[in-house]
């Protein structure tokens, strides 16, 4: 058989995995005597299988997302004010289909971006665009392009992609400009993308995170909760856990 002349075909039709490992896999199935069709479909499988797994990698590369956070590491027991169904729920990824919000709130260290990230990661798996930011990160690229109308801004990330996960809001008060630039944002994405935001102030408190504008705080809220599933986390903070931990010798302390 001449391997080098069929992996050279494969090459031609882009076929980028499996040639490196034609010869392993035909003698394995000339040695169990597979059925020529089982032995065709795990080629193709292989192939997609890689090309899958590229895409993922890449694709969470260029997402922005948080490395090592992942809805089935989310620790359950330790913060049961999180709903694990209704978490389990959105992990189908329906709600970013329907163009629909998900908030979390609560305060530091309770598992907001852990959350928001692993709802961000099952996207990409599911081949949904993803990218991440924290608040100051998109304001600061808002500004930069705020001479350009947002209607002209399609191709720009915080736009175009089917998911943002928006990290951090609260943690610093918006000027007018700011806020101005903020509404722009959720107005541009209401019912055309979805928004996972992450948030450590009430909703009570966000006419201080907006320059104390009540107008721009209602209208911001009013497209945010219009369609949303909101999350409050009332626990302790996994950072404080992991410290009392090395505090008595129980190792190095987790990322949340």
């Amino acid at each position: 058989m001449n391997y080098e002349s069929v992996a050279e075909k494969m090459e031609y039709l882009n076929l980028q995995h499996i040639p490196s490992i034609l010869q392993d896999l035909t003698d394995t199935a000339v040695k169990e005597q597979q059925n020529p069709l089982a032995y065709f479909e795990r080629l193709l499988s292989l192939e997609i299988e890689f090309r899958e797994e590229r895409r993922i990698a890449t694709s969470m590369k260029i997402s922005g997302l948080p490395k090592g956070m992942f809805l089935d590491t989310f620790d359950y027991m330790f913060q049961p004010s999180v709903e694990k169904a209704k978490v389990s729920f959105l992990s189908s990824c329906d709600f970013i289909r329907q163009k629909e919000n998900v908030l979390f709130f609560g305060p530091p260290g309770v598992g907001k971006t852990h959350l928001a990230t692993g709802l961000g990661v099952k996207a990409v798996e599911m081949g949904f665009s993803v990218i991440y930011y924290t608040v100051e990160e998109l304001l600061s690229l808002m500004k930069k392009r705020s001479d350009v109308p947002l209607l002209k801004q399609r191709r720009q990330s915080y736009i175009k992609n089917a998911l943002v996960v928006l990290d951090e809001l609260g943690y610093q008060a918006m000027d007018r400009t700011e806020t101005h630039l903020f509404f722009q944002f959720i107005n541009a994405r209401y019912v055309k993308g979805s928004v996972i935001i992450t948030s450590n102030r009430s909703v009570k408190d966000w006419v201080g995170i907006f320059a104390n504008d009540q107008m721009a705080t209602t209208a911001i809220l009013d497209r945010l909760f219009h369609r949303a599933h909101i999350f409050n986390i009332d626990g302790n903070s996994y950072r404080l856990k992991d410290f009392q931990l090395m505090q008595n010798g129980g190792g190095k302390p987790m990322v949340e």
